[in-house]
């Protein structure tokens, strides 16, 4: 293998890569990345960067003067250091014989052992028969409004994702997740080819954060969708991400959605996000336990730690109903009303030992709720 690529091109790629290569030690070859070079008569050729950790892979086609096509893999951590501290300038790679990498950029020169390509586990091969297009900034915010909610508890495999449906009756897409102590949802209205995607799926949180990561990138315009049996597929343009999906059933989510809301308190969001923020300051570490008192016309945020003392502090509200006294966990209460990115939302609550909904008030179609806490 021989060629050379800019380092911006080069770079990226890399970058790309860095969160999925495995970093245990059960199978060093997956903290490489794969390089294969190739060439078609009449094109300079193409470099192909590949990586997976078995669950999630993702591989990137990038421009490249191709002299010499071959393939082998090299520490992708170690290969994307010194590619970052290299001069802006062509970046000559060669591979020899004994599947060591020459890089050379001006006048520095490294060498790096690596390993042959045939040795690297293959990425799963996914060729749906149609994908669906979605804009990328549509579903950034359907991520980011609910892959905080996903479980981290391994012992329950089928919450460490986001499900993902297609909502017959109205035609949109829903993204839910749920630790069983919150709930996000967000239904996004996304095209009439919204139907040629496979519904009831459920999206690992790798595997989103991953697809997040897609999106997140300055020319991304749109994203390309499908799924498939127990695969998932992102494209965008020269990039492909596959997935594993999360085999088993999502939870019934619509039984824990609060129906009879009887008090609505329309809340700036900032005075909020802060004042729950200083007094969940002196909650304790365990519970992180924020009580929030209702009566007319104020709402009383307050904490209690025996160890550490007590903090409260009084937001003036539009309110004219019943008392009502309520704990919260407020990391979740903080997560559900700062993910929102509205100025303002609903709140809504209806007694002690109800959840709580949290709805932008300029977006009803996202959702969020929080499951009280005794006090």
């Amino acid at each position: 293998m021989k060629l050379s690529i800019t380092k911006p091109e080069l770079n990226r790629g890399l970058a790309r890569i860095q969160a999925i290569v495995e970093k245990r030690n059960s199978m060093p070859i997956l903290a490489n990345v794969l390089l294969e070079a190739t060439r078609e008569d009449g094109d300079e050729g193409q470099l192909e960067l590949a990586a997976t950790d078995l669950e999630v892979g993702i591989r990137g086609i990038h421009p490249a003067a191709v002299s010499d096509p071959g393939a082998l893999t090299i520490s992708a951590k170690k290969l994307f250091e010194i590619t970052k501290e290299l001069p802006d300038e062509l970046i000559h790679l060669e591979s020899t014989s004994n599947a060591y990498l020459t890089i050379q950029c001006a006048r520095a020169e490294f060498t790096l052992a690596g390993t042959a390509a045939e040795e690297y586990p293959t990425l799963p091969a996914f060729t749906p028969e149609r994908m669906v297009p979605i804009e990328a900034a549509v579903l950034k915010q359907m991520i980011e409004r609910t892959i905080y909610a996903a479980s981290l508890d391994e012992t329950r495999y089928n919450l460490n994702g986001v499900y993902l449906e297609v909502r017959e009756e109205s035609g949109k897409l829903r993204m839910v997740a749920t630790d069983g102590h919150r709930l996000a949802c967000v239904d996004r209205v996304i095209g009439p080819e919204v139907g040629a995607l496979a519904s009831g799926v459920i999206i690992p949180r790798k595997g989103l954060a991953e697809l997040k990561r897609l999106v997140d990138e300055d020319d991304s315009d749109e994203i390309e969708l499908a799924f498939e049996g127990n695969s998932g597929l992102a494209r965008r343009g020269r990039v492909t991400l596959v997935m594993r999906l999360i085999e088993g059933e999502f939870p019934n989510y619509n039984q824990v959605v609060p129906q009879n809301i009887e008090r609505k308190l329309v809340l700036a969001t900032a005075p909020i996000l802060h004042a729950l923020r200083r007094v969940s300051l002196l909650s304790s570490e365990r519970s992180r336990a924020v009580t929030l008192a209702l009566s007319e016309g104020q709402l009383v945020l307050s904490s209690s730690n025996p160890d550490l003392g007590d903090a409260r502090e009084e937001l003036d509200i539009d309110y004219a109903g019943d008392e009502l006294s309520i704990g919260f966990n407020s990391k979740y209460l903080l997560d559900a009303i700062g993910v929102s990115g509205a100025k303002e939302i609903t709140l809504g609550l209806q007694d002690d030992l109800s959840p709580a909904q949290v709805v932008p008030t300029d977006d009803e179609d996202t959702l969020a709720v929080v499951m009280p806490m005794r006090i």
